[in-house]
């Protein structure tokens, strides 16, 4: 399946817990001030790679604990990106997700296929980076209205299930 994304990083320690292939999607709507990743917001930017070849360099490398997808907005990609999280899971690595949407918007819009997507996913990190709450002290975030959300735990007990440290 095609995904438009902007790069790919095979050993990110900043992207999540453990060693991660982070996965830059392409294309992003809330042009956040301060972004890290400004590069990935042009949606005529980046380029067309296919889910068997990423799944094919993540089963390369056995150190990976899983993958991050980032952007860009990987919400705006729902179908490729369960893609990949299904696989990725049936290899035994987790999968992180950062998005600029809160938990509370996705679960409001209840958009099928995002809502697919948002089940595969482990950790999400949500919230749009606010550089007046940036902080250099935080883990995995930029910015501190950012929350990083155990998914599972939170669709078991039907409430937001923070992961702090």
């Amino acid at each position: 399946m095609k995904i438009k994304i902007s790069g790919a990083v095979n050993d990110s320690i900043v992207d999540g817990t453990g060693l991660r292939f982070t996965l830059f999607t392409q294309g992003c709507p809330h042009h956040c001030k301060g972004c890290h990743n400004p590069q990935t917001h042009d949606f005529a930017g980046g380029f067309w790679s296919d889910t068997d070849e990423i799944l094919k360099a993540i089963s390369e490398n056995p150190l990976l604990d899983g993958i991050t997808l980032s952007g860009g907005e990987p919400f705006l990609q729902p179908e490729p990106c369960t893609l990949l999280a299904k696989q990725v899971h049936q290899m035994g690595l987790s999968v992180w997700a950062y998005t600029g949407y809160t938990w509370e918007a996705l679960q409001q819009e209840a958009d099928p296929a995002r809502m697919a997507f948002l089940q595969q996913i482990d950790v999400l990190v949500d919230g749009p980076f606010l550089e007046e709450a940036r902080s250099l002290e935080l883990r995995f975030k930029g910015s501190s209205n950012q929350r990083t959300i155990d998914v599972k735990r939170s669709f078991a007990e039907n409430k937001i299930i923070l992961l702090e440290g």
